[in-house]
């Protein structure tokens, strides 16, 4: 929501007497009080989101990255049955372990992050 857009809303507002909450604090406490189940998400069931599993991660030199060819192994921060991070969104969400299904890899989630943020 843009600058304008809350001002439009405060505008509003003071046209019907209604006042709106100041701060965030106030409106993650008042989404809190309202109940929630399944149905209530069926709106948002087809928005798609971007899902990744990242294994770990590297920092090299871009001599070093052009250097790199077929076969190559690169490094990476974490040890081997360490849980990987699962990102929504590029919002850590989950952890979890690396799975195979039939020929492919899978994620089994093993850990939800929860985050105050809402």
């Amino acid at each position: 929501m843009s600058e304008t857009d809350d001002l439009e809303l405060e505008d509003i507002a003071e046209e019907s007497g209604e006042t709106l909450p100041a701060r965030e604090e106030e409106l993650e406490s008042f989404s809190a009080d309202v109940p929630r189940s399944a149905a209530d998400l069926e709106a948002v069931f087809d928005i798609p989101v971007q899902v990744s599993a990242v294994l770990g991660k590297a920092t090299m030199q871009v001599s070093q990255l052009l250097r790199l060819g077929r076969g190559a192994v690169v490094e990476l921060d974490r040890k081997v049955g360490e849980a990987i991070d699962i990102y929504v969104n590029n919002r850590l969400v989950a952890r979890g372990e690396v799975v195979v299904v039939e020929d492919r890899l899978g994620v089994t989630m093993t850990e939800i992050i929860k985050t105050d943020r809402f």
